[in-house]
Order: structure tokens, then sequence, then C-alpha cells
């Protein structure tokens, strides 16, 4: 059922995606670790939103919860009006295929496939044709024309993470999530990346959730969000990466 249907009078705001008392909850007992604590949180249509915090923070969780990835122990998560805990696996599969997009740090490549038949994957997956214009976009936007008859193996890291980009983006999903995707290139490339995210947001009104640990990265958002031992615990609008740094330090104080 969607959220519209039955929105209760503790419903987020609604948002490309979001989060109502988000709890996640590893082991039982004196082991048990509090993930996400009592998280509320809402990512807005056509923005751009890091998540940052220390180490087990819980911004990774926050980010594969919220996406579909892993289930929440208990509160809500949801992506538009879609509660996903009230979606079987199969639902959930094709949500994910469907609405989403997902850039992570490993640019997970299937090695057989073309640098083109990879950014197609999710179309062919679905059985559906890419749309030509905006297919155009994205390849013009991550510079890969040349470079589409190669596998990933014939591709450098900044290619490899170029061409991960233009699959989460390529049908156009409802929220693309990235999880430290400049983790493994080196800084002009992950600059080129950031520009392009910060592009399509801009001038398409895609709407992005990055996790990071980078104040330079952080800095291509439009608003920032700070955790620390599950919480959301600030947020910060027009970031700069030297605001952004000021903020990180405190939680080391």
């Amino acid at each position: 059922m969607a959220l519209a249907d039955n929105p209760g009078p503790t419903a987020p705001a609604m948002g490309a995606a979001g989060a109502f008392d988000a709890m996640k909850t590893y082991g039982t007992g004196d082991a048990a670790v509090h993930a996400l604590d009592g998280v509320t949180v809402t990512f807005e249509t056509g923005r751009f939103t890091a998540i940052m915090g220390p180490s087990g923070s819980g911004k990774s969780t926050l980010l594969q919860c919220v996406a579909g990835l892993d289930r929440l122990t208990s509160g809500r998560a949801f992506i538009g009006e879609v509660e996903l805990g009230r979606l079987d696996k199969t639902a959930l599969t094709l949500l994910r295929r469907d609405r989403l997009g997902f850039i992570f740090q490993q640019y997970n490549l299937i090695p057989t496939l073309t640098a083109e038949e990879n950014i197609l994957l999710p179309l062919t997956l679905a059985g559906r044709q890419a749309d030509p214009d905006w297919l155009d976009l994205v390849l013009d936007a991550v510079d890969l024309r040349d470079r589409l008859g190669n596998r990933p193996n014939q591709l450098s890291g900044g290619q490899q993470q170029r061409v991960a980009v233009a699959r989460a983006l390529v049908s156009r999903p409802q929220i693309v999530f990235a999880d430290e995707p400049t983790g493994a290139v080196d800084s002009r490339t992950g600059n080129e990346i950031l520009g392009f995210m910060r592009r399509m947001v801009d001038e398409v009104q895609q709407s992005i959730v990055m996790v990071t640990h980078d104040p330079h990265a952080a800095s291509y958002a439009d608003r920032v969000l700070f955790l620390a031992d599950g919480r959301i615990i600030d947020e910060m609008s027009e970031p700069t990466a030297e605001r952004v740094l000021d903020r990180m330090k405190r939680f080391e104080a």
C-alpha cells in the first residue's frame, strides 16, 4: 500500500525518498549495536543531499535502508509515496530496478560486457529501450563515446566509474543513491564526476543522495546531513568545503 492510501498522523513530508523514526539494530542484548536510532528525514525532489559523519555513525546504513538494500528493524522508509516495508522481495527488486540508480565506490561492472552494454544494463534487464536524447546527454556528460566498445579491463579506474555513473542515470531514475562515489578515483576524475552529478541536479532536477567522508565532495551538495551514533545531529545548507571541514572537526573534539 502506498503512503498516500494511509498517511497517518506521523507520516514524513513527501519527497523523492525519506525515513520516519528509522531504527536499525545489529545483534541482541548487550551486544546490540544501534546503527540507526530514530532517524526521521526527507530527501527533497530535485536536490543533492550529502550525508557525513565519523566511521560507524550510520551514514551508509541510512542510505542502504532508504534505498531498499537493507530492511529497517523498525520505523518506515519511503521512495516517494511507497513504503518499502510493505513490499515483498520481488516488488522491492522491481522498484530498485525501475526507479532507483546506484553508484558505489567499487564500480560493480560486468567484466564480459562492453562499456555501452554495462551502461544499458538496467534498461536491458527491464526490457526497455533507452531514450535517445537522454542517452546522448548522459554519454556526452561522462565523455565516454570513444570507449563504448571497451570492456572494463580496458578502461582506467576513472573511466570505469564514469561508466557506473552513466549506468545509474541512463534509466532517468527517480533518485540516485551514491556511496563514496569518488573514493576510488583520482581527484581530477572525482571532480568531473561530482560536477556531472551537480549538473544533473541543476539542469534536469535529478534527486541525489550521497554518502561521503570528503568535505570537498560534500561542497557540491545543496544540503549536508551530519550523523553521529545513528542520529542526525546537524545539517548545513549551501555548504562549502571549509564549513563542512570545520563542522567535522567538532566530531573529534
